[in-house]
């Protein structure tokens, strides 16, 4: 927000506790707030859009059943049937970034998929599950993709830390990717409506300026519709091709 001839992007991620007394008694913030938000809106639509289990569907049962079938299809498609005990964790974790991506961009709301250590403890669960499941499904065979096959004995000093690096990175990409992606597009926001409010301060001349920054703002808040939900594919199809390497073998 801009405050006097400055621009506060940053801002907008600081963590404030809500709800008065009680928040802060509780440490409440705005994240698990819109956490909780995200949740009972999801749960709202699924429950309000499948009840009338209509042979003909509705509008709203109609986007639930295509939200369902959507998100079903990406993981058996990816995971393959043997897959399908994973599909309600990845239905719920698609539908948890998409919401928290999607609300971040009404007035007054709060981004949390913004902050690392929502996104890094998003991506540790499905590393765990995603090691939870090697080893339930490969046992002690999981170990054995440190050491690429065919590959000269001799090279494994070298080749097993490289493939264990590379397999403990999951978590860190995974995050930083959602992170990042919703800090650029919030900050760019931000910029952009500071200096629209700037520019109003200036007058007739800069009313006419101030056009230039709202119309940017149009189109950036179109592509960060076209990124929340590209994001949240992403985190959910990595999640699946993670999946997917522990249950095959």
């Amino acid at each position: 927000m801009a405050a006097g001839s400055t621009i506060d992007a940053l801002g907008q991620f600081e963590l404030h506790p809500v709800l008065g007394s009680l928040g802060e008694a509780l440490r409440f913030s705005q994240s698990p707030l819109f956490m909780l938000i995200a949740v009972t809106l999801v749960l709202a639509f699924l429950f309000i859009g499948m009840r009338p289990g209509a042979v003909v569907p509705g509008r709203l049962q109609a986007a639930a059943e295509i939200c369902y079938d959507s998100v079903h299809k990406l993981a058996i498609d990816t995971m393959g049937e043997k897959g399908a005990t994973f599909f309600p964790f990845i239905f719920a974790l698609f539908f948890f970034i998409l919401a928290g991506n999607y609300l971040g961009l009404l007035p007054f709301s709060f981004t949390f998929t913004s902050h690392i250590a929502v996104t890094l403890a998003l991506a540790l669960t499905v590393f765990v599950i995603s090691i939870l499941a090697s080893l339930r499904f490969q046992g002690l065979g999981f170990f054995k993709h440190f050491m690429p096959a065919g590959a000269p004995v001799w090279l494994a000093p070298l080749l097993v830390p490289i493939e264990i690096l590379s397999f403990l990175s999951r978590p860190v990409s995974l995050s930083i990717r959602l992170f990042a992606n919703m800090v650029a597009g919030h900050v760019l926001l931000e910029v952009f409506a500071g200096f629209t409010i700037m520019l109003a301060s200036f007058g007739f001349i800069g009313h006419v300026l101030a056009v230039a920054p709202i119309a940017i703002n149009v189109a950036l808040t179109a592509l960060e519709l076209l990124v929340g939900a590209l994001q949240a594919y992403v985190f959910a199809i990595l999640t699946c091709i993670y999946l997917r390497e522990a249950i095959a073998h």
